[in-house]
């Protein structure tokens, strides 16, 4: 069963959303919340296992919500909703390590792989966004704790880097490279290790620094 906290203001787009997800038989919505500050409470009080996020909340928004939720400890599985397609929240949500951007008009099926696959570790990012994402991490100064002389990563580790940014899971990654799905996660620690980071978003940030990925 994935846990899910849905945090949407406006009712009848939070009705509509939970009328989907109580459609699938493994989700359980855990809790809900109207507005930020009740977003924070509630995603601190039950732990979701994926939380979906709406941007603009009254009080606090979305982005606000995930720093504060930062600031209390370890910040669970994000999907990011909104009304419309902007690249500037995209960006920021990136940085704050959200896992997923989905528009509200998403179907029944896209909700449920996006809420699958970051429970699994992938990410969701829209495929036409990616590149706009890449150049402007290629722009961007990282300020987090990497080795500055990092060990070459092999073609197989840059080739999971890649999938890794593609949203892929370790599941799928390994499908795909007809590959264990713990040699995948070997890898990817191997990965880690190499670049001195601490977690698949900031191995992706790195290797576009370093011009692995782009």
């Amino acid at each position: 069963m994935i846990r899910i906290c849905l945090v949407e203001d406006q009712t009848i787009v939070r009705e509509g959303l939970l009328s989907l997800l109580r459609m699938v038989n493994d989700f359980e919505v855990v809790a809900q919340a109207a507005d930020g500050e009740e977003a924070v409470h509630v995603i601190c009080r039950y732990s979701p296992q994926v939380v979906l996020l709406d941007v603009k909340l009254p009080k606090l928004d979305g982005l606000q919500v995930l720093e504060k939720i930062k600031e209390r400890g370890k910040t669970p599985p994000t999907i990011i909703l909104t009304t419309f397609d902007d690249d500037e929240i995209v960006l920021q949500a990136v940085r704050l390590g959200v896992m997923g951007f989905l528009l509200k008009d998403v179907s029944l099926e896209q909700l449920t792989s996006a809420v699958r696959k970051v429970h699994e570790g992938g990410t969701v990012i829209k495929p036409a966004l990616t590149h706009r994402v890449l150049q402007w991490l290629r722009e961007q100064p990282h300020d987090f704790p990497s080795l500055d002389r990092p060990e070459p990563l092999s073609d197989r580790e840059v080739q999971i880097l890649g999938l890794i940014c593609g949203g892929y899971s370790n599941r799928e990654i390994a499908e795909a490279l007809f590959l264990a799905e713990g040699t995948v996660k070997n890898h990817i620690s191997n990965i880690l290790s190499k670049l001195g980071v601490r977690d698949r978003t900031r191995a992706v940030l790195k290797a576009v620094e370093l011009g692995y990925l782009g």
